[in-house]
């Protein structure tokens, strides 16, 4: 026998205002995180913001001093691209409970979100440290790009 539609309309409420509740708790917790990332020379750390902006960059330990333009700027774009990445990917993380379809009320479905279309289509690719245990390391791009093999 099913419920009465008032019951299941009193239900659909809760859980509604319990999802509001959930959004903007992690709304305010997402407003003030932010993720730091190593460019792979060690030269530069860069850290993202919450929507994705770059709110800091360090120089570590004087390396930019022996490295070209190009090189510096390479590592830089790299550290700040990995940082950004993390904190895409982090959103997606902290959101992906709104996605998911009601176990209490099945006609609350969740939302579809094309993750892709709002942060690019590397934020969907297995994460560069997974992939990277138990597999040989390579050589970044950015160091092709200047000619290099990547030796240290």
């Amino acid at each position: 026998m099913t419920e009465p539609l008032e019951k299941r309309l009193e239900k659909a409420m809760a859980e509604l205002q319990a999802a509001q509740e959930a959004v903007a708790r992690t709304e305010r917790e997402l407003r003030s995180t932010s993720f730091s990332a190593l460019s792979s020379d060690r030269s530069v750390r860069a850290t993202a913001g919450p929507q994705g902006e770059l709110s800091g960059i360090e120089f570590l330990e004087n390396r930019y001093r022996d490295m070209s333009p190009q090189e510096l700027a390479a590592s830089v774009l790299e550290a700040a691209s990995a940082a950004r990445l993390k904190m895409h990917r982090h959103v997606m993380k902290a959101m992906e409970p709104f996605t998911e379809p009601s176990s209490n009320v099945p006609e609350l479905k969740g939302f579809e979100l094309d993750w892709e279309r709002i942060f690019g289509p590397e934020v969907l690719r297995e994460d560069a440290e997974d992939t990277a245990r138990g597999s040989q390391k390579t050589a970044p791009t950015w160091r092709d790009a200047l000619g290099e093999e990547g030796e240290d």
